[in-house]
């Protein structure tokens, strides 16, 4: 069994977190509506960043598997919550309730051959699991570019 660790660092100001893994480092914020300086993305987007580059990486490692001709991928991911429960609420999960994810994927291959590279993938790209096991509603609509 192979087994990885990911690890990042950083510094907090504020809001505002840079942070830092291996040679990369990114910035999280939020607006000044929400009290941050706007330097970054807030933190549920830079979720669906994730999202979308996780999807990405696992279709292109499933494409070589099928010998599918991916070409390219096109995201749009949007994310549901109430606010309430980040903001105190109790009773209001404090997390998405539904994602939604629709990908464009440029490709010569049949919308059924696209079908299965989309179910491989989200069985696999360990974001999306992740969401998945935490009882997020996920909707994902895959169709050629």
């Amino acid at each position: 069994m192979s087994k990885a660790t990911f690890q990042i660092s950083g510094q907090a100001e504020g809001m505002k977190s840079t942070l830092t893994s291996g040679n990369h480092t990114i910035t999280i914020d939020e607006p000044a509506t929400m009290g941050g300086t706007d330097k970054g993305a807030d933190p549920l987007s830079t979720l669906l960043f994730a999202l979308a580059g996780c999807e990405n990486v696992i279709a292109n490692f499933v494409a070589k598997e099928l010998e599918f001709d991916l070409q390219g991928i096109t995201f749009k991911v949007n994310g549901e919550l109430d606010t309430r429960g980040l903001m105190g609420d109790p009773n209001v999960r404090p997390y998405f309730e539904k994602v939604t994810i629709h990908a464009d994927v440029e490709t010569s291959e049949s919308q059924e051959r696209i079908e299965q590279l989309k179910e491989i993938t989200d069985q696999r790209c360990p974001v999306f699991t992740t969401l998945k096991a935490a009882g997020v509603e996920l909707e994902t609509n895959w169709s050629k570019n």
